[in-house]
């Protein structure tokens, strides 16, 4: 059975970010997952995972101007030393937390820019990553996210992030599959996950529409834990929601799924 991580990022959100900690191991949970850690000292955050012992699955690599609107780098090529900088940066802390995967975050194409240029950039940039990553047991991540949320994000479908790994060619490039985004760009979820889960390394979820928990919305969760279990998925699945009230008090879909794991 698949093993469920809170995403700090989205849940707990009423308590300061070092508290939520605390909030998602009395919620259950044993895994935790949030966009960045790069604000808070390591150290800080390392003894925050070591008290309540729980377990870094994922953070992202820096991702560009996050308050001005940039969602990564990784396709600019006026920023191809800026975002090798950040994976250095990336690997240090999830070396510190013994986090073993990263998630890069491929950017918004800019208005007008030449389609070709981006993605060789965008190859260029993650067979670095991927290989500096492989040097310290790090997998590399990359999301396909839907574009009606951030409208020109570069990647968006699981095929194109299957093409990308081949083309890059690295044996340690896989896909965060997002339950939530590819429900709107793709659908047909079960025979997705099914065909491209020799690549899915991470899976994330949230109900649509509205991206809350499930149980609000159209997708069958129940199925699809089922299926992902009987496919043999032993990875995390990162709650990445917005809770419609408080994220302890949408927990109920969660616990016998919990229980089981």
């Amino acid at each position: 059975m698949p093993k469920f991580a809170a995403n700090l990022t989205m849940l707990f959100t009423e308590r300061p970010f070092l508290e939520r900690f605390a909030a998602a191991k009395e919620a259950g949970f044993s895994g935790v997952e949030f966009l960045f850690p790069y604000e808070f000292e390591k150290a800080v955050l390392r003894e925050k995972l070591s008290q309540y012992g729980l377990t870094q699955v994922l953070h992202n690599l820096p991702a560009g101007d996050w308050a001005a609107g940039e969602r990564g780098i990784a396709i600019l090529p006026n920023r191809v030393a800026e975002f090798r900088d950040g994976v250095k940066r990336a690997v240090d802390y999830a070396r510190a937390l013994e986090c073993r995967q990263l998630n890069c975050l491929v950017g918004v194409a800019p208005a007008g820019a030449d389609a070709a240029e981006l993605r060789e950039t965008l190859v260029e940039n993650l067979s670095f990553a991927a290989h500096a990553l492989a040097d310290h047991g790090i997998r590399l991540l990359i999301e396909p996210i839907n574009t009606r949320d951030i409208p020109g994000f570069f990647l968006s479908g699981t095929e194109q992030a299957r093409q990308i790994i081949a083309d890059v060619g690295s044996d340690n490039l896989f896909i965060q599959y997002d339950i939530y985004h590819m429900q709107i760009m793709e659908g047909d979820l079960a025979p997705t996950m099914k065909k491209h889960l020799d690549r899915i390394a991470h899976v994330q979820l949230a109900d649509n529409p509205g991206r809350n928990e499930p149980g609000t919305g159209e997708i069958n969760f129940d199925f699809l834990f089922r299926y992902l279990d009987e496919l043999g998925y032993s990875g995390w699945i990162g709650c990445e929601y917005k809770p419609k009230t408080t994220a302890s008090e949408g927990l109920d879909w969660c616990a016998p799924w919990m229980a089981r794991a």
